[in-house]
């Protein structure tokens, strides 16, 4: 597998990839996927990142080009990204104002 970095304590990872039928943006939790990227599983260990790579890789029928993406633990744990690529696919589609985007500005009011 080609990645660009070795998922370690220093420099942990998670697996995101798209969803076939939707096409939004999913991330890895427990061998299953999430559109909240809060719940994706945080990877610390080459070892076990490069399981779940092979199974995110067999599950074609579900995500279309998994991959790992640099993270960090954020104060409550849960896996903030650390790249603005992985920050704004966080947001959802940019096409226009719509989905994700339009539930986050509706939070924030």
């Amino acid at each position: 597998m080609s990645k660009t970095f070795t998922p370690s304590i220093a420099t942990p990872a998670v697996i995101t990839a798209n969803d076939l039928r939707m096409g939004h943006c999913v991330w890895m939790r427990d061998g299953g996927w999430t559109a909240d990227p809060r719940e994706a599983q945080l990877f610390e260990d080459e070892a076990i990142a490069d399981l779940a790579m092979l199974d995110a890789i067999g599950q074609a029928n579900i995500v279309v080009g998994p991959y790992l993406a640099e993270a960090k633990r954020g104060a409550d744990g849960r896996p903030e990204p650390t790249h603005f690529r992985e920050a704004f696919r966080r947001r959802g589609p940019s096409n226009y104002f719509h989905g994700i985007q339009a539930e986050l500005e509706a939070s924030n009011v």
